[in-house]
């Protein structure tokens, strides 16, 4: 029976109003307590169901993120560890970076690769300190984009170290005011630099060209997929000496979809149960086998009654004539249609033209 009370409301409405009289019934089935207080009781949580409800144990200490509210908050986000290539992908890109952001400061630079983790694009773009520059960048062949930010630390000190800053002083910043012109003409510079090797360290697994698109300084205005999208976040580390910064990678699950296969790989070049080396291997073994070919003047059909009354003796007419096209087969496999003739002392068949398909289903 549906009560009147709940028709016209919404779904949420309903389950709402239906969790509110279940209360209102717990309250009224308590005893004694709602007699002293003359209305309905508040039900209040002890220190142990608060303690489990936000994930602590017993004697204070929290067991991380599998339990509580942060189980909850966690739940909808992607682990990484799916795809287990992505870093190798990242380690490869540290390397490269190391030696080719060397030769664009002419400085000695070491370059870290601090956290790969999942992350809600929305999450991320809020989390992110300001001022700093966030360069927008598109994968060509994977028809999407993604994000690189790189920190105020680090920019002040690209620019200080390419144009002459002294060694030994730390970079310093000007905070409350917009970058110049010049400081964005550098860190676009750099950024190109590290996206060169990013598609470099993609090109084993992938072929892909990342473009720069565009430099941004809101965030609002890097927006590239969904707030509740997940996304890859690797965090690099780049110290030049004294100085440095961050740099973080943000690649939305969407843009690396095209090469998901690819990246589930636990090892670089694993083809899912197939060999190429055997493959190439046994064809070209195959070039080399000895096969035996038969060549077939005629055919007849003849009843088994009579197979078997055959003596020797017993002569078998065919309708070949010498002049007629003999076939060639290997097993049961028509290759060649040829000519029946004599070279030297030995029978011999001149190949004329490959087997057609119908003859190749002939009995």
């Amino acid at each position: 029976m549906s009560d009147p009370k709940l028709d016209g409301l919404s779904e949420e409405e309903r389950l709402a109003a239906e969790w509110a009289a279940l209360a209102d019934e717990g309250a009224d089935g308590g005893g004694g307590g709602d007699e002293m207080g003359g209305g309905g009781s508040t039900r209040v949580l002890n220190q142990d169901e608060i303690d489990s409800l936000l994930g602590f144990d017993s004697d204070g200490s929290g067991d991380g993120d599998n339990s509580g509210l942060m189980a909850l908050v966690n739940s909808a986000l992607v682990n990484y560890e799916r795809l287990p290539m992505l870093e190798v992908v990242f380690d490869r890109l540290v390397r490269m970076m190391s030696t080719s952001l060397r030769n664009f400061t002419s400085d000695n630079v070491e370059v870290s690769l601090d956290q790969i983790s999942s992350v809600r694009f929305g999450d991320y773009l809020n989390s992110i300190p300001l001022p700093a520059m966030l360069s927008v960048f598109k994968a060509e062949e994977w028809d999407n984009y993604g994000l690189m930010v790189v920190d105020s630390a680090l920019i002040y000190s690209i620019v200080d170290v390419l144009l002459g800053g002294r060694r030994g002083t730390a970079a310093m910043r000007i905070e409350g005011r917009p970058y110049t012109t010049i400081e964005r003409n550098l860190v676009e510079r750099m950024v190109h630099v590290v996206l060169s090797d990013l598609s470099a360290a993609f090109d084993p697994l992938s072929p892909v060209v990342f473009r720069f698109d565009r430099l941004e300084t809101n965030p609002r205005f890097a927006t590239i997929a969904r707030p509740a999208n997940a996304a890859v976040l690797a965090k690099l580390r780049i110290d030049m000496e004294d100085r440095g910064g961050r740099l973080e990678l943000l690649i939305p699950y969407a843009t690396l979809e095209p090469v998901r296969e690819l990246l589930l790989q636990m090892f670089m070049g694993e083809k899912f149960g197939r060999d190429s080396i055997w493959e190439t291997h046994l064809a070209s073994e195959l070039w080399m086998t000895e096969v035996q070919i038969s060549a077939v003047l005629d055919e007849m059909t003849v009843q088994l009654y009579d197979v078997l009354n055959w003596k020797v003796g017993t002569r078998i007419l065919l309708n070949a004539t010498p002049d007629d096209s003999i076939q060639l087969r290997c097993g049961d496999v028509a290759m060649f249609d040829g000519r029946m003739g004599r070279k030297g002392g030995h029978i011999a068949v001149r190949i004329e033209r490959e087997a057609t398909k119908e003859a190749d289903t002939r009995r």
